[in-house]
């Protein structure tokens, strides 16, 4: 106890220790709270004081359940997020390889504070965050983002370096990029900024824990309506089904054969936007919009069941690196 504190602040404190104690399965008596009060705060307060004081949290709308008749005290009931919605983001941000094993460690000690101190002994699992691939430089990550969001709400350009890996797995300066930033968006467990490179005229895909020393500069941003197939904005849709590993490309309408049995598969990678139509057998046709060099590998990873029709260049494409695979392994 750091020292005496004044009664009027008992309401709020009550309101802690409930936060930070109490759960359904671990009800607080009022001397429990008042002991507390007492050992944390310097307050001392009556039994009755407590319960007046329990009663105006119901007052306000605070959800606390009284279960003094039946069993041993009160507990705080509804939270802003349940038990159960904290489990899904902890293992959301686990599951983010964008997110450093340091930043995750951050991001869930800050998730179980909206629980009780309970909630902690049943996620323990979350100290092993080391051994789930996540990104080595990250953490200028929530420094980019919001350094993107400003200069995308400023309509400004951004300038910075770009990392990509070697041999000997870390991240080495690949290029200095000048580019006009739109949007961030998560694909594929991955953060990428879309953004308009005058370099290459085109739209590029960064990844987001592949940037560093990033600066908003004085310079305009180009104006997206500008930009051939993006003049209507964004569409989103076309992130998860036409560019399945985001190369910059623009996607061409696709047509391939597929065994019946890897339906889940081609609805997985390009969408209910696909049109599927059952041949003959074990066979159906598949027609997307798709980035035919995100075809390509597509194609090679589900080679013994899938055959792309047309466009027939992409098809030679697909031919000729079956071909050098083949050569490689015979």
């Amino acid at each position: 106890m750091s020292g005496m504190e004044p009664k009027k602040l008992a309401l709020l404190r009550i309101l802690q220790i409930l936060h930070q104690d109490s759960d359904e399965a671990h009800p607080m008596t009022q001397k429990q709270i008042g002991d507390r009060l007492e050992r944390d705060y310097g307050i001392a307060l009556e039994r009755k004081a407590i319960g007046r004081n329990l009663a105006l949290l119901k007052e306000a709308g605070i959800d606390v359940i009284d279960k003094s008749e039946d069993g041993p005290g009160c507990y705080l009931g509804e939270r802003i997020l349940e038990d159960s919605e904290i489990r899904l983001l902890i293992d959301s941000v686990l599951a983010s390889k964008h997110i450093s094993a340091s930043n995750s460690r951050e991001l869930i000690d800050k998730l179980c504070m909206l629980c009780s101190r309970h909630f902690k002994k049943h996620i323990k699992y979350i100290y092993a965050v080391d051994s789930w691939g996540k990104t080595k430089i990250n953490n200028v990550l929530f420094y980019n983002i919001a350094q993107l969001d400003e200069a995308i709400a400023a309509g400004r350009q951004v300038c910075y370096q770009y990392n990509k890996f070697g041999p000997d797995k870390e991240l080495h300066r690949s290029s200095d990029q000048v580019v006009s930033p739109y949007q961030m968006i998560l694909h594929n467990q991955r953060y990428y900024l879309v953004a308009y490179s005058a370099r290459w005229s085109s739209i590029v895909y960064h990844r987001m824990d592949h940037i560093t020393e990033m600066k908003i500069t004085e310079e305009p941003a180009y104006p997206l309506e500008r930009i051939p197939g993006f003049e209507n904005g964004i569409d989103y849709s076309r992130f998860s089904s036409a560019l399945p590993y985001m190369f910059t490309d623009r996607p061409e309408r696709v047509t391939f054969l597929a065994r019946a049995s890897y339906v889940d598969q081609v609805v997985d990678w390009f969408g209910n936007a696909c049109r599927i139509t059952q041949r003959d057998g074990d066979t159906v046709e598949v027609s997307a919009e798709i980035s035919p060099n995100a075809m390509l590998y597509w194609a090679l990873q589900y080679a013994p069941a899938v055959e792309v029709i047309s466009p027939p260049r992409l098809r030679e494409k697909i031919r000729a690196a079956l071909l050098e695979a083949v050569q490689k392994y015979s």
